[in-house]
């Protein structure tokens, strides 16, 4: 593993693309592109743990990932139930605990379950905390937050808006990830990634691995986080974490 410098990113958030274009590449259907992206998201859990992060924060499924084909759509479903009754033990025993975040409105029963089921299972765990954004988008938290201010007749400020949205139980994401080559965040933590660092990996979720992730730290660290300051206010000992900008 590679020694990085002081301060390390407390959290990472990750847009995991390229699954279904890692499947199309080897003739495969799509949905085997997902499930090897299952195999990479729990590679980069334990990457996370021994590097010492805090906060893993991933988008798995999207608000406009509902427009897919339907057999891919129903497909997914059925293996976030499969992968979670699989993996959750094994997260729970490594002190991994488990947020789902999105609208859950239009989920079956079977996969509300199993949410609920996942995230009461790890609620004492501490040593990672692990958000998975299913069926988020971000513009749908900022409204779901004014939503919720404005029915407790709330005013409507930044700070209140900050601790209405569905990220406000962890600090705003240090470092930003995008695989696949793309070089957009696609309605991701709109709000919460308003100081984080950007990297762009042209690999396919699938091939994302420990290197890879090194190669994300190392940029990162080698950034200045000025916060809206200048480099001579910072002093090169730019905080990370412990600093909630907006």
């Amino acid at each position: 593993m590679a020694a990085h410098p002081s301060p390390a990113p407390h959290h990472v958030a990750i847009v995991m693309d390229g699954n279904g274009r890692w499947a199309t590449k080897r003739l495969l259907p799509r949905i085997a592109g997902h499930k090897q992206g299952v195999d990479s998201l729990t590679r980069c859990v334990r990457a996370c743990l021994q590097r010492g992060i805090g906060v893993l924060t991933v988008f798995a499924f999207s608000s406009e990932n509902w427009n897919r084909p339907p057999e891919e759509v129903s497909g997914l479903m059925e293996l976030l139930v499969v992968a979670l009754a699989k993996e959750v033990p094994r997260l729970s025993a490594q002190g991994i605990r488990i947020h789902f975040i999105g609208d859950r409105q239009r989920f079956s029963d079977k996969v509300r379950t199993a949410l609920v089921v996942a995230e009461q299972g790890t609620s004492a765990n501490q040593r990672l905390i692990l958000n998975v954004c299913f069926n988020y988008g971000g513009r749908w938290d900022i409204a779901q937050a004014a939503q919720k201010l404005a029915s407790r007749g709330e005013p409507i400020t930044e700070l209140s808006l900050d601790r209405a949205m569905a990220l406000a139980h962890v600090p705003d994401p240090d470092l930003l990830i995008r695989t696949g080559g793309e070089l957009r965040i696609s309605n991701f933590l709109l709000w919460q990634a308003a100081y984080s660092e950007l990297h762009f990996s042209a690999k396919l979720w699938p091939e994302f691995d420990e290197a890879a992730l090194d190669e994300a730290i190392s940029v990162f660290h080698a950034r200045e986080r000025r916060f809206g300051q200048t480099s001579a206010q910072v002093g090169g000992h730019s905080s990370s974490h412990d600093k909630k900008a907006v």
